[in-house]
């Protein structure tokens, strides 16, 4: 089992950057393809983002592509996503997520661990 703490959210304004991290603790990080998903006030859970064991593949949503970036550091056991020409529609709580699985975590339904989520504002 592994614990994911994400943490890095805040307010911002239009065109600013934030970076989220996600810190894992448990069972060896490298095990895990990670993803970040994020969630708008009614609305449902979405895929972000996703990274692979090594780090080598990675795949986006079409309306991140260009503007986030998927990382990750084994040795320190931590995801990141950097944001960057935020706009109001990124606004939502970002949930990191892990799977064990060898694919890319593209479905919410592939997650097998999810953190509890850190808040994204961008203010107009």
């Amino acid at each position: 089992q592994v614990r994911l703490v994400e943490s890095g959210g805040g307010l911002v304004e239009v065109g600013d950057s934030l970076r989220l991290s996600c810190a894992a603790s448990g069972r060896t990080f490298s095990r895990y393809t990670m993803g970040w998903f994020r969630q708008a006030p009614g609305q449902e859970r979405r895929f972000v983002a996703t990274i692979g064991k090594s780090g080598g593949s990675t795949a986006y949503a079409d309306s991140v592509k260009g503007r986030f970036a998927i990382s990750r550091d084994n040795a320190e056991n931590t995801a990141y996503l950097q944001m960057n020409s935020l706009k109001p529609e990124d606004t939502a709580v970002y949930y990191c997520a892990a799977s064990e699985r060898n694919s890319l975590l593209i479905s919410s339904g592939r997650v097998d661990y999810w953190g509890l989520g850190t808040q994204v504002t961008v203010s107009s």
